[in-house]
């Protein structure tokens, strides 16, 4: 067989593999570059060249970047913007706010990320105001397929294709230039969203509905009983409690006071110095005509983070949080003592309360006396510390967190720390590449990296961050490009494409383009149709003499046109339980946004950029 006949081969064997849907896609892509090596198509140097290439290395870096957003409580900010402006009425109004912005997320961080961090926030939203979840989810997807065309970052494609671009000697695209054909097509869908949406989605709610985390910490202090009674006082300067240890804090003129724990400083951190310094702060329960008293004898402020006597204020902020946890039977920690203010053998954790069988164990005098506590198996525990010790800490085989405070935080604690850097990391990645100061992979590994060493995530997170399968996707995928251009089989298909075009012109070119695009991508990965689709389109726009520029745009649209299945994207799937949707839900809105698509792709495109 000839090369060009080995590599239609491996083509058809691939799309028949994708669409068969039984094998991973990664063992498929990785397949492609094993078959092209063994067939002789390529060398091991070629079949293996796709996992250094800049687009690969700058669409890793990308999900280190969202990941960042999302930790540090920026997408919940954004989630709860959304909230506060959607209103309870207007359904116009909601569907708007929620499209522009996902839209805008997804062309920062990603269709997968923006939809990822977004999905649950609709949901709550759909709760909260008694409408059908079914009516806004899938406008949440198909608006963030339309907002990936409106910056360089929003998808894999567009750095595919600003790539080929620059390959095929006419130049990459700008980062923003996307925004010419993005902003026609998030319009047009708005629209048809708006005017058609109602009818042509159905009015139903899913089985299975993301938790909801906003009201967490609402439920965990009213659950043990510390919704009021709970105090934050700061350490003055003239305070007599400077200087002693904390054990040494007297409480036996309040009797209807208790210390729950001392505090370093700012940090929520129990305190790890000997001794009480000024700016600590004290926790207590107990009455406010006590606590009162207290801090009046005693030179100590109400923190001004907390309304006096506010336990969900108080415990669960920006800095520090709550978690629940169960004791398993054969954990090391039945048996042993805790208690109310006391702090964990880690030294950052203090254990807030104890129940058993629902019930909250008291801890008296005596009881501390004797020690504290027994635990036993089944006794939940209240823990309060800073987030970060909350996620390292609760690993511990000997207790079942009930939630885990890193999903926890990301939803319910907006603009936490680090938010403010991961913006700052945001708009500099955005500028270096808005700017082109440096290559786009340059750029996402300095923004990637930056989100590392500013502590936002740790290396082992970072790598949990990346969707690998992605990654060697596209890596594994991007040889059969190579191929296809190499055996000079991009070429024949481009002309038998244009032959069977004719005289029709480049317009009709595009057409057939965004058909081949459009009806693949339904079946197989939007990013693998544009890696397969993108050499032939070249070749046939140089056979023809005319600009690939239009022809890389044109695809570039067609892969986003991914509306008639479930299975076309990942988001598309991602919606599916919590929206109710049935297979055939999708095409119904699918096909007349798909219209729209082929309209910008065929004939707004090349008025942007001519051939």
């Amino acid at each position: 067989m000839s090369p060009i006949a080995y590599t239609a081969t491996i083509i058809a064997a691939v799309v028949v593999l994708f669409v068969w849907n039984r094998l991973p896609v990664v063992v498929v892509a990785m397949a492609t570059a094993t078959a092209l090596w063994a067939t002789g198509v390529l060398t091991i140097d070629q079949a293996l060249g796709g996992f250094g290439d800049p687009a690969v290395i700058f669409i890793a870096s990308l999900f280190i970047v969202s990941a960042g957003l999302d930790v540090t409580g920026v997408t919940a900010w954004a989630g709860q913007l959304l909230i506060r402006g959607a209103g309870e009425e207007s359904r116009a109004r909601l569907l708007l706010l929620t499209m522009s912005m996902v839209a805008l997320l997804t062309a920062l961080i990603s269709v997968n990320g923006a939809v990822a961090a977004l999905l649950p926030v609709v949901v709550v939203i759909a709760v909260r105001l008694k409408r059908n979840s079914a009516q806004l989810l899938l406008p949440l997807v198909f608006s963030a397929h339309a907002g990936s065309k409106l910056a360089l970052t929003g998808s894999p494609v567009n750095v595919l294709v600003s790539n080929a671009g620059s390959d095929a000697g006419v130049g990459s695209f700008g980062f923003f230039e996307f925004a010419l054909v993005g902003l026609p097509l998030l319009a047009g869908t708005m629209a048809i969203i708006i005017v058609f949406g109602k009818r042509l989605l159905p009015e139903r709610n899913g089985a299975t509905m993301p938790a909801d985390f906003s009201r967490h910490a609402k439920t965990l202090v009213e659950q043990y009983g510390l919704a009021s009674g709970v105090y934050q006082m700061r350490v003055r300067a003239s305070s007599p409690f400077i200087g002693i240890p904390a054990s040494a804090i007297e409480l036996a003129t309040y009797p209807d006071l208790q210390v729950v724990a001392v505090q370093e400083g700012e940090t929520a951190s129990p305190l790890r110095r000997p001794v009480i310094a000024e700016g600590d702060h004290l926790l207590l329960r107990g009455d406010a005509e006590s606590a009162a008293a207290f801090a009046a004898d005693k030179h100590l402020a109400f923190s001004e983070s907390a309304a006096p006597g506010q336990g969900e204020e108080t415990l669960f902020n920006r800095s520090s949080g709550l978690a629940e946890v169960v004791i398993p039977p054969r954990s090391g920690l039945i048996g042993q003592n805790v208690f109310p203010g006391m702090v964990t053998e880690s030294g950052d954790l203090i254990v807030l309360a104890v129940q058993r069988a629902g019930a909250e164990v008291v801890a008296t005098n005596a009881t501390r006396d004797a020690g504290g506590i027994v635990l036993q198996a089944g006794d939940t525990m209240l823990l309060q510390g800073t987030w970060k010790a909350l996620d390292h800490r609760l690993k511990d085989p000997d207790v079942l967190v009930v939630n885990s405070p890193e999903l926890v935080r990301r939803q319910a604690v907006p603009m936490g720390p680090g938010a403010r850097q991961a913006i700052a990391i945001l708009i500099a990645m955005v500028v270096l590449l808005a700017t082109g100061i440096t290559p786009p992979a340059v750029a996402g590994l300095l923004a990637a990296g930056a989100i590392v060493l500013s502590g936002i995530m740790s290396v082992e997170q970072s790598y949990r961050a990346i969707d690998w399968t992605t990654v060697i996707l596209v890596g594994a995928m991007m040889p059969l490009s190579t191929a296809m251009v190499e055996t000079g089989a991009a070429k024949l298909m481009a002309e038998h494409l244009v032959s069977l075009v004719g005289d029709a012109g480049p317009i009709a070119l595009l057409a057939g383009l965004f058909v081949l695009t459009a009806i693949m991508g339904q079946l197989i990965s939007n990013t693998a149709t544009a890696l397969i689709v993108i050499p032939i389109g070249v070749a046939a726009a140089l056979t023809m003499g005319v600009s690939p520029r239009p022809v890389l745009m044109s695809t570039a649209v067609a892969a986003a046109a991914a509306f008639l299945t479930p299975i076309a994207t990942p988001t598309n799937l991602m919606v599916m339980g919590p929206g109710g949707y049935a297979f055939g839900d999708y095409w119904k809105l699918g096909l007349p946004l798909m219209l729209w698509f082929f309209v910008v792709a065929v004939l707004i495109v090349p008025m942007i950029w001519r051939f």
